[in-house]
């Protein structure tokens, strides 16, 4: 019996259209921040993209952006005060159900929805995928504290909506892992633990060691590993600008040595078969678009 795929993948038609929305979303952002002297930058997919093809990743469907935790905040109010109508933001605090610790700036009036989310009750549409950046302690022993606080807490928080969350291999080894999974949902379901009480519990690991006036290094904490995102704070700035399409577009001024870490050479193409997306579980364009 021949295998069933197990998930859509996007025409170049259909993928083209997801970049130029989320295009348009990247130049309201940008409008914003620079308005209102906020600094950003992008990070990881986004960088290679710059990097590699002064662009978008061709098969890739999103863009990451950045913003140290106390600009990322006065995003937040700046986008919901002056852009309120287009925009909504999508986080666990205005939507208890959303079940990720990243932010999305979300375009109104669209629908998008991963195959891992689709059961998610929540308004999610295409969007700006953000990330705040909390600084972490210079003290050894603090920072890894506090990575694996924040690690837990975001990964409970996952557990609490999604049984049996993506995992990046397969075989026994996840079997294994999606039955503990399971477990650790069905506990937190039955004995009715607030989503919002672990994304609380989440953020105070994550945003631990704000008040201090210094650190060496800025974190996102909650991504699949808490170092993931590390940057030492002298790879970061000055910032320059890349092109990115037909933008210029913030980058950490050590961005190659910090891709080089996280994927070894992002420079050389990955073999086809590793050039994947997935066609999202929902999708609804805007009835206008540029």
């Amino acid at each position: 019996m021949k295998k069933k795929k197990q998930y859509r993948e996007y025409d170049e038609k259909t993928l083209r259209r997801i970049q130029k929305t989320e295009l348009g979303i990247l130049k309201d952002f940008i409008d914003i921040c620079e308005r209102h002297n906020l600094t950003y930058f992008g990070i990881a997919g986004t960088g290679i993209g710059a990097l590699r093809h002064q662009g978008f990743i061709p098969w890739d469907d999103d863009i990451d952006i950045a913003l140290p935790r106390e600009d990322f905040e006065k995003l937040i109010t700046y986008v919901e005060e002056e852009m309120g109508d287009k925009y909504l933001i999508m986080n666990t605090e205005r939507y208890p159900n959303y079940p990720l610790m990243t932010t999305r700036m979300t375009l109104r009036g669209t629908r998008f929805k991963e195959e891992a989310l689709k059961n998610i009750k929540a308004p999610m549409g295409i969007f700006l995928d953000i990330y705040p950046y909390d600084k972490v302690s210079d003290n050894p022993k603090e920072a890894k504290k506090q990575a694996r606080d924040a690690w837990f807490w975001s990964k409970l928080l996952i557990l609490r909506s999604i049984p049996f969350p993506m995992l990046g291999f397969s075989g026994w080894k996840a079997k294994a892992v999606h039955a503990v999974c399971g477990m650790i949902h069905l506990v937190l379901s039955v004995c009715h633990v607030p989503k919002l009480w672990i994304y609380k519990k989440a953020y105070e690991a994550e945003t631990r060691f704000n008040h201090y006036k210094t650190t060496k290094k800025l974190n996102f904490l909650c991504d699949t590993s808490p170092y993931m995102n590390t940057y030492y704070v002298k790879d970061i700035f000055p910032l320059q600008k890349l092109p990115y399409e037909d933008i210029m577009l913030n980058f950490p001024h050590n961005l190659h040595d910090n891709l080089t870490g996280m994927y070894g050479d992002y420079m050389k193409l990955p073999p086809e078969e590793k050039r994947k997306n997935h066609y999202p579980y929902e999708l609804k364009f805007p009835k206008r678009e540029n």
